[in-house]
């Protein structure tokens, strides 16, 4: 019947720190990161479930706040989107400083490049990048072979820098 808390207590501690960074990253909110990983980590005791090992455990949770994040980043879009047209808001920032200018600019312009690449691609980066997991870790998150999730690492990266030199003009 369900796992003993001390070993729930084990996994949380293990594997909470690896999936806030996924889903921080990929929902681009601190509060949202931590809701969506406290439902998680709910689901498991809310199913009853039992992993035949932490690894186990780590990459079904992986799976999941990866998952919620993309579908909460999705949802904010619409929303922002609807929103700005309704009020006809104009989101400029006020910024301070031309280097901060350049700075925001630049972090925008690669989130935007981000946005841009197909789902598939975007989650290899985001588990390799913020998620910190080996490419074998990843294959097992996302149901594909070591070598695949290497070959999206690559198309990915090659994409990102595609897109970010047609934005410099480079």
């Amino acid at each position: 019947m369900g796992m003993p808390i001390s070993e729930f207590k084990k996994i949380y501690d293990a594997v909470f720190p690896v999936i806030y960074r996924v889903a921080w990253r990929i929902a681009g909110n601190a509060e949202a990161a931590e809701d969506l990983c406290q439902e998680a980590f709910f689901k498991i005791f809310e199913k009853d479930m039992n992993f035949p090992s932490h690894d186990e455990a780590k990459f079904w949770l992986i799976r999941v706040v990866k998952n919620a994040a993309l579908n909460y980043s999705k949802r904010r879009q619409r929303e922002l989107k609807v929103y700005q047209k309704a009020f006809h808001e104009d989101t400029r920032e006020q910024l301070s400083g031309e280097a901060e200018l350049i700075n925001n600019e630049a972090k925008e312009d690669v989130c935007a490049a981000l946005e841009r690449l197909p789902e598939n691609l975007r989650s290899v980066l985001a588990l390799k990048e913020w998620g910190e997991l080996n490419y074998k870790e990843i294959g097992r998150v996302l149901g594909i072979t070591e070598g695949n999730v290497k070959i999206r690492a690559f198309r990915a990266r090659e994409k990102l820098q595609e897109l970010l030199s047609a934005e410099y003009g480079d």
